[in-house]
C-alpha cells in the first residue's frame, strides 16, 4: 500500500513522471502539463538520478499541484508505474496518466487522451502506428524495432492494439484496481506491453488516439539491448501462459472470482 501522507489533495487526474536524469527536460514537461490541465496533479517518481534530477523535482514541488517521490537508485520503470498507479487507486484519482519527461510526448496532446477516458475507455494509448500518428527523428532501426516488437507481441499475445509499446496513455483507476500490481513482473518497458495486454484481455475498453512523437534532443535515449530483449522474453513468456495456462492473467483476487 501507498503511504497515506502526502502533499496532494485530491483530484480527478494524476499524472505520473518516471525520471532518471532528466534535470534538462523536467521542468518544461510538468510547467506544460499544468499550463494544459490548471487542475491537474504531478508526481514524479526519481530513481536518484545522478544528474540532480531529484533536486529539481522537489524545487517543482513547491507547487501544491506537484509531489517528488524519490527512491533509492535505478529500479526500472516498470516498478515506478505500479507504484504511481497504487498511489493514484489509494489517493483516490479517478484517472492516471503515463508520459515520459523527456518532451517526446506532447502535453497538447494530452486533452485529446483525457477526453477518450472520460467518454469511457479503461484505457487510451497514444499511437503511434495508427493513421495520424507520426514519430519524428527516429532513425531506421529505432522504427524497425518498435514496428517489429509491436507485431511480434501482436501475434504471441493474440492483441488487436496497434500499439502495446507506446507509454503514453491514460487509465481509469477503476480498472487499475482490476489489475494485481504486485504480480506484474516487468521491471522496464515491458511493463507497456504486460498492462495493455492484460487489461485488453480483462474486457477493458480500449481507446486508440494518434499522437506525434518526438525523439529527445536532450540526454540520452534509455533504450538498450537489455530492455529490448526482457521485452521480447516477456511477451513470449505471456504467450506461452495464454495458451497453456488456466490462470495468465496479473489480476486481483477479486476480479479472478468474477466480481
Amino acid at each position: 500500500m501507498v503511504p497515506q501522507d502526502h502533499t496532494l489533495a485530491r483530484s480527478g487526474l494524476l499524472v505520473l513522471l518516471p525520471t532518471y536524469n532528466e534535470r534538462s527536460t523536467l521542468p518544461a514537461t510538468v510547467s506544460g502539463i499544468l499550463h494544459a490541465i490548471p487542475t491537474a496533479h504531478v508526481l514524479i517518481i526519481d530513481d536518484g538520478s545522478p544528474d540532480g534530477t531529484g533536486q529539481i523535482a522537489d524545487e517543482l514541488a513547491s507547487d501544491p499541484r506537484v509531489e517528488a517521490h524519490h527512491r533509492s537508485g535505478k529500479q526500472g520503470l516498470g516498478t515506478a508505474y505500479a507504484w504511481g498507479f497504487q498511489a493514484a487507486v489509494d489517493r483516490g484519482y479517478r484517472f492516471a496518466v503515463a508520459m515520459d519527461s523527456d518532451g517526446s510526448h506532447q502535453v497538447s496532446e494530452l486533452p485529446a487522451l483525457i477526453a477518450a477516458a472520460e467518454a469511457g475507455a479503461g484505457l487510451v494509448i497514444g499511437t503511434r502506428w495508427i493513421p495520424g500518428g507520426t514519430i519524428v527523428n527516429w532513425p531506421w532501426y529505432r522504427r524497425w524495432i518498435s514496428r517489429t516488437g509491436t507485431a511480434v507481441a501482436r501475434i504471441a499475445l493474440r492483441s488487436q492494439l496497434r500499439d502495446l509499446t507506446s507509454g503514453f496513455r491514460v487509465l481509469d483507476t477503476r480498472w487499475i484496481s482490476r489489475l494485481d500490481l504486485a504480480a506484474l513482473d516487468s521491471e522496464g518497458y515491458a511493463f507497456q506491453v504486460e498492462t495493455a495486454w492484460t487489461l485488453e484481455r480483462l474486457g477493458c475498453p480500449i481507446a486508440e488516439v494518434p499522437i506525434s512523437f518526438i525523439e529527445r534532443v536532450e540526454g540520452h535515449s534509455k533504450m538498450s539491448v537489455g530492455i529490448v530483449w526482457e521485452a521480447l522474453c516477456g511477451v513470449l513468456r505471456w504467450g506461452w501462459r495464454l495458451r497453456f495456462s488456466a490462470a495468465p492473467l496479473a489480476i486481483t483476487d477479486t476480479q479472478r472470482g468474477g466480481a
